[in-house]
């Protein structure tokens, strides 16, 4: 390698002196000999003299002119862009970082893996884990290399492997491998399939054996002839006993049966163990692998597309997992590869096979765009053969299907959340609103008695703001940021609860089918808005079977245990034990491709003026808040079915279970005392202040937390500190850790348009209560004199 030859001569003692001069004197006295030698007339004599003088002049000269690597090295700095483009060939996610942790490139494949482009020492990752990803950093930085497995992340287990890198070894590339599929499983797969039969029918035994030389899989041909059954785990040198001659013979058969040749193919070549397929051929030799019926078995069992083409470019054969990946089927193949791809990469396609038929044998990968899916780019990998009969031109092909489903889901997720966001910030925003509102209104009607002129004016307004504030928990529930008040339940006392309400909205065409199955664990949600979720799903199967003159709604409870969880198979649905909600209708039914789409906000089928589009995503937002999980099935014309997965609720010990005390009178609703008020926005604030005021408090306001500490250090007694959670400068947590260095028991009520579960873990102070918005005066008036009149 170049750079090690030039630290090597960097590390040589530089020659003093001229190297060249010692030759040339050298050179010199040898030529006067050959001058004396010819005037002596001795031709012989001058003849080897001046084979000396031409050495000597060659090793001079040779010394005179300096070696290329002898010339200092300029220091280059480093193009980044041409690192990630170095990056970008590998297929794992991959980044480069200096010393301080810092992004310097990253590829594709990172950029999927993890959006927003964290660096790798700020991935989201739990107290342990992120211990175990820096002991891998360290000894990286140590000794060169490091690498941890099993980091815990948000979208599932990574490991990663990280290198010291650069010149001045001042930089670690990052790379976290994708898990990959074991390929003795896609041995077994192929083999038990019709591979296998065709390999039986050439009379060729296979069976795929493990690391230990245990038989996991083997075709019908060499069961029958063994005695293998699947599930024995026999070991190969067990069925089989040596023949001599470097053959082997079936055991079962034994010494008068029929010596066989064996041919084992590794499964993964120098991995370092033995497991991959083994075949035995019933004749004296090796069968040619040039016969047809042999040779599509071999490639029928490699789990990468392959194809062959000859030198006029045309398809000679194709194993299975081209046609997949082509989208081909069982039809015949196309006469040229280009008829693959759309139009506008035929010529490409076609120009680098006729340059690897016909040119030097070399390789490389070209983007191209199949027909059958013109939207997803693949990589088509073209090698040129040589020696091999008719076929000159090598065609890999990968069926990236799944990984494509997976980046539209990643896609669709990332879309949802910014969506999920947006939503929340708006909410919060409007609940600020919306709380000014309806506290006025609640102020005016103090002032007005049923039967005024102004009250109905007052009692519209106020509904009307209560829808409004409706609408935004709807909003907050989508984004799963709403505020749930979870309770211990069993999943058919809410269904029998809204079962009433339900044959109300369903109407006389619908018949409604209830249906409780046995020993369900209890689950931690809230009643309110799963009674929510079960009306919305009712409502809409009524809508759907409406078309169809009626039909029949069935909602179901049943339990479903983790064994079966393991069985359905499922990347999405964690293995644990559930209680299952389905809700199925014998309605119209959901299109394919709108039922993907069911759950986005604002989607709706229905005709323009009728559904808001936020029911489904109500109902999704709800049931992922819950810790559950919900799936759509449908076939049109048959009807759908939503089955909610929510998670079995396992009591803590020594947990207690909080006894919710009578609701206070109106008479009690009075209290004195001074409350510190701290809002940044001043409708809200106003409000606030007028309602505890007429509810005989003492008020105080501050319109930001700085404010509110300069209240609390002037030393006035404060019975109570009321506080908005976020505000600028600082925020409502920040303050009150601050008030509570010289007030440890100052009782504090946080509001807020966020979640209070959302708030609580990100808050974390112990004895807080917290009052969501929009409230009403009588809601902020309850939940003040509920904090005022606990004892700690």
């Amino acid at each position: 390698m170049l750079h090690a030859r030039l630290a090597a001569i960097d590390a040589e003692p530089v020659p003093r002196g001229e190297p060249w001069l010692l030759p040339l004197l050298a050179a010199l006295a040898l030529a006067s000999v050959v001058v004396i030698a010819l005037a002596a007339r001795q031709p012989v004599i001058a003849i080897l003299f001046g084979i000396g003088v031409a050495a000597a002049g060659l090793i001079a000269w040779r010394r005179r002119v300096p070696d290329a690597l002898d010339q200092p090295v300029a220091e280059v700095a480093p193009d980044y862009s041409l690192v990630s483009e170095g990056l970008g060939l590998c297929a794992d996610p991959a980044a480069l970082t200096d010393a301080e942790g810092r992004l310097l490139a990253v590829n594709a494949g990172y950029r999927e893996r993890f959006p927003g482009l964290p660096a790798p020492g700020e991935i989201d990752l739990d107290a342990d884990t992120r211990l175990a990803l820096e002991a891998a950093r360290d000894l990286a930085w140590r000794d060169g290399e490091g690498c941890a497995a099993g980091l815990a992340t948000a979208d599932g287990p990574v490991a990663v492997e990280i290198r010291r890198v650069g010149a001045a070894r001042d930089r670690l590339l990052w790379r976290f491998p994708r898990p990959r599929r074991s390929p003795l499983l896609v041995l077994v797969k192929r083999l038990q399939g019709v591979e296998g039969e065709v390999l039986g029918e050439a009379g060729v035994l296979g069976a795929v054996i493990d690391g230990d030389g245990r038989v996991i899989a083997a075709n019908g041909l060499f069961a029958r002839r063994t005695g293998f059954a699947a599930g024995q785990a026999d070991r190969i040198d067990v069925l089989l006993e040596g023949a001599g001659e470097g053959r082997v013979r079936i055991a079962a058969e034994g010494s008068e049966g029929q010596p066989l040749r064996l041919l084992h193919i590794p499964a993964e070549p120098g991995a370092g163990h033995a497991g991959g397929i083994t075949m035995l051929f019933a004749s004296g030799e090796a069968p040619s692998l040039g016969e047809p019926a042999s040779l599509q078995a071999l490639l029928d069992l490699l789990p990468l597309g392959l194809a062959l083409v000859d030198r006029d470019g045309r398809f000679l054969t194709s194993n299975r997992a081209f046609r997949n990946a082509a989208a081909l089927g069982d039809g015949p193949l196309p006469a040229f590869p280009s008829d693959l791809v759309v139009k506008e990469d035929k010529a490409a396609v076609a120009d680098a096979v006729r340059r690897n038929s016909r040119g030097p044998a070399m390789s490389g990968d070209l983007a191209v765009r199949l027909a059958h899916q013109p939207g997803e780019p693949v990589a088509l990998t073209i090698a040129g053969l040589r020696n091999l009969g008719e076929a000159s031109v090598l065609l890999l092909l990968k069926d990236n299907s799944e990984e494509a489903k997976l980046k539209r889901q990643v896609a669709q997720a990332t879309k949802m959340q910014a969506v999920g966001q947006l939503a929340g910030g708006v909410a919060h925003d409007f609940n600020n609103i919306l709380t000014a509102i309806i506290g006025h209104c609640d102020l005016m009607l103090m002032r007005h008695t049923p039967g005024d002129s102004d009250y109905d004016d007052i009692q519209q307004i106020k509904s009307n703001s209560n829808r409004a504030a409706g609408l935004t928990r709807q909003l907050l529930a989508f984004s799963r940021q709403q505020t749930l008040r979870p309770q211990v339940l069993q999943l058919p006392d809410v269904v029998s609860e809204v079962s009433h309400l339900l044959k109300r909205l369903l109407g006389e065409t619908v018949v409604l089918q209830v249906k409780h199955g046995r020993d369900l664990g209890a689950v931690r949600a809230d009643p309110g808005q799963l009674e929510q979720v079960i009306v919305n799903l009712a409502v809409n199967a009524r809508d759907a079977m409406a078309g169809m003159g009626g039909g029949t709604l069935t909602i179901q409870t049943y339990a479903v245990h983790s064994h079966q969880v393991a069985e359905l198979g499922s990347d999405i649905l964690p293995i644990a034990d559930y209680t299952a909600l389905s809700i199925s209708d014998t309605g119209c039914g959901i299109p394919a491709n709108v039922l993907g789409k069911v759950f986005e906000p604002f989607f709706t089928t229905k005709e323009v003026g009728k559904g808001t589009g936020l029911g489904l995503s109500t109902v999704y937002g709800i049931v992922k808040q819950s810790g559950g999980f919900i799936f759509a099935a449908s076939k049109v014309g048959e009807g759908t079915s939503f089955v909610i997965y929510l998670p079995v609720h396992s009591e803590e010990k020594g947990a207690s279970k909080a006894v919710a005390g009578p609701k206070p009178k109106a008479e009690e609703l009075w209290g004195t005392g001074t409350v510190l008020l701290v809002e940044d926005e001043p409708m809200v604030r106003t409000v606030a202040e007028r309602a505890l005021t007429r509810q005989g408090y003492t008020v105080l306001t501050a319109d930001n937390g700085e404010e509110a500490l300069e209240i609390i250090n002037r030393g006035e007694t404060i019975d109570l500190l009321i506080s908005d959670v976020v505000m600028p400068v600082m925020d409502g947590p920040t303050m009150v850790r601050e008030a509570r260095k010289t007030r440890p028991e100052l009782k504090i009520l946080f509001m807020s348009g966020y979640a209070e579960e959302q708030l609580r873990r990100s808050i974390d102070i112990d004895n807080v209560a917290f009052l969501p918005k929009p409230f009403s005066v009588q809601e902020l008036s309850e939940a003040a004199r509920k904090v005022l009149a606990t004892r700690e």
